[in-house]
Parts: structure tokens; sequence; C-alpha cells
């Protein structure tokens, strides 16, 4: 997860740790906490050209200025490589879900981002 926003030191925190905490199925979002200040105010644009060129990566999380607005925290995921640009969010306690799945091709990106709601987050897929 790429940090663009700098402002708010103690949101950055409390993202990492919800993204990071064991959910409670026992799964975790394997993801490194990224907070890099050259990586201030940098667009999506410029992250996806830099993801598109650092080879095997098929998403990227960032945590930016609208993530950071939100008591939910919800963090921008973006496609590299199938719709590359495609986006939604997702809050930091559902991220163990498209982390895992996306990691090892389980579901598809398209699965997540259409599951979103109609403010485009997605929040977990709804219990049976």
């Amino acid at each position: 997860m790429i940090r663009t926003d700098f402002s708010d030191e103690a949101a950055w925190s409390d993202v990492c740790a919800r993204a990071q905490a064991v959910s409670n199925e026992g799964f975790q979002a394997c993801i490194e906490c990224v907070s890099d200040p050259a990586y201030d105010g940098v667009s999506v644009a410029q992250l996806l050209a830099l993801a598109a060129r650092g080879g095997d990566r098929t998403f990227i999380f960032i945590a930016d200025q609208t993530t950071f607005a939100s008591q939910e925290r919800p963090v921008l995921v973006v496609d590299v490589r199938t719709e590359p640009g495609r986006m939604f969010r997702v809050i930091p306690q559902a991220m163990w879900c498209v982390e895992n799945n996306l990691s090892i091709a389980n579901m598809d990106y398209a699965e997540f981002a259409d599951n979103a709601d109609a403010d485009g987050i997605f929040r977990g897929f709804p219990s049976t």
C-alpha cells in the first residue's frame, strides 16, 4: 500500500493497522505499508506507469487524500494488468479478501470492482 498523502500521520497509522489486522475469519492481507515522501502527491497515472514497469504486479493499493478524509479510510485499488486504470475502493478491514484472492488469482479484479457498493467502496461480500 503506497501512501501519496502525508497530511495525517495518525490516519496513516490507523489505515496500516486496520489493513494488517487478522480478520474474524483468520485471514490477513499480505501487504507492506510504503511511506516514502518521494510518493507525496504522486498521481494514480504515475503510480500505474511505475507498477506496469515493475513486472508482475496486477494491482496496487493507494492510500490517498480520500482515504484519510473518511473515517472508513477507503483505500484505492487500481488494476495494473487486466483493465489498467480501473479503480474501486476497499475498506482496510476487507483488504485481506482482495489481496489474498487477487494475489493467487483465485478471483478476478472485476469480481471485486463489480461488487463495490454504489459509492464505489468494497466492504466485503454479503453473508449468506
